[in-house]
């Protein structure tokens, strides 16, 4: 049986073109697939891991599975708004502790994320560099978004202003970076988090006054110089929030009334998270509590769906690559009819044709295979960075 592998391997390397052909497309096929689910099953576990953390939700009712991966993941795409009194609300029932959650705006792509300083202890964030925010104005970037903007701790960011023909006059405003946090390998590592009285501030609730004059542009201005608008009273262009001008900040209105997308609610107990989805039961209400685990997972199913539908495609064109293969090894029997009938004459059986093809089959077969393991250990790395650009974003 040696001899045998021997000849075939000799036979491989000399059809070298149609071995490689043939060895690239077996371990596609097997490699495919392995690498689809290893992606899912990455998705699944950080996906359940991050709804397993967070007992439950409050938001604006409606759909279950956008409020889910607008507070939790940040997915794109506007969260109907509840108002801050729901968190007093659930902080007066003594049932469960509330976490706020401003997720609207948006900065160069990554979402800015206002929460309060609870979250980072209940995420258990812990700057890399620098430290957390203090101050109004300042921001502290996921380890993914400092990387991506090249930023780090004393840079400055501009955020987005809420309507470019907002004639009331909100502004964008410039952030000053403090930190960054350590990485955590979820959605936090994408986005850029500041206090919610920030946020508010970036959704025009609050504003500073300054001098009506102009004032000196700073070279990594993205909107040239920071100007006045005469008529307004010296409000600027665009906002900084400085040790100067810090007690000039104000808001306007009840801060009760102030909105933020959801409310991540910790109960302190089974009984009391019981109690606590008792209180949302009736349909009149503007507001719903759901458990983000159940969401997730009936998310999870939807998607494992999909992934059956590629397994079935994958199974199909499977089928029909080895449908080829075992073409190309006809055609190449027929081409080899003379190099058959020539070991016929030297004393060979007709087994020791059918050796050769066989050994010739599991040579290309054991290639692929290992070709395929290589593919999947290159991809490890990998696969919990594409289930989050994919299935997270």
């Amino acid at each position: 049986m040696r001899h045998d592998f021997y000849l075939a391997w000799r036979y491989l390397r000399h059809h070298r073109t149609r071995t490689l052909i043939l060895i690239l497309c077996l371990s596609l096929i097997a490699s495919l697939p392995l690498c689809l689910h290893r992606v899912l099953d990455a998705g699944e576990y950080w996906m359940t891991k991050r709804a397993e953390a967070t007992p439950l939700l409050i938001g604006a009712r409606g759909s279950a599975v956008d409020l889910t991966l607008g507070a939790l993941y940040f997915a794109e795409g506007e969260v109907p708004a509840i108002s801050m009194r729901e968190a007093d609300r659930v902080a007066a029932t003594g049932w469960a502790d509330p976490l706020p959650v401003y997720a609207r705006f948006r900065v160069r792509g990554l979402p800015l994320v206002g929460v309060t300083l609870d979250y980072f202890d209940f995420r258990k964030l812990n700057p890399a560099q620098g430290e957390l925010p203090a101050l109004l104005g300042d921001c502290v970037l996921g380890a993914d978004a400092a990387e991506r903007l090249s930023l780090g701790p004393g840079d400055t960011l501009a955020s987005a202003s809420g309507n470019a023909f907002d004639l009331a006059g909100t502004y964008p405003l410039k952030l000053h970076v403090t930190g960054v946090l350590a990485k955590s390998h979820a959605p936090d590592d994408q986005a850029v988090f500041v206090d919610l009285q920030t946020a508010w501030v970036i959704d025009g609730l609050g504003h500073g006054h300054a001098e009506a004059q102009a004032a000196a542009s700073a070279p990594d201005a993205p909107f040239g110089p920071a100007t006045v608008r005469r008529a307004d009273a010296g409000l600027l262009t665009y906002t900084e929030i400085t040790p100067e001008n810090l007690s000039s900040f104000h808001f306007h209105g009840d801060p009760a009334t102030y909105p933020i997308s959801a409310i991540i609610a910790l109960p302190h107990d089974v009984r009391s998270a019981t109690l606590l989805r008792g209180r949302y039961l009736d349909d009149s209400a503007g507001t719903a509590i759901v458990r983000p685990l159940e969401v997730t997972r009936g998310l999870l199913q939807n998607i494992f769906r999909v992934g059956a539908l590629f397994d079935g495609i994958l199974v199909l064109v499977g089928g029909a690559a080895l449908v080829l293969f075992s073409l190309v090894f006809a055609l190449s029997l027929r081409l080899r009819q003379r190099e058959i009938e020539t070991i016929y004459l030297l004393g060979c059986a007709r087994l020791t044709v059918a050796r050769l093809l066989l050994a010739e089959i599991l040579l290309i077969v054991l290639l692929s295979g290992a070709v395929c393991a290589a593919v999947l250990y290159a991809s490890r790395p990998f696969a919990s960075e594409l289930a989050r650009f994919f299935i997270l974003s």
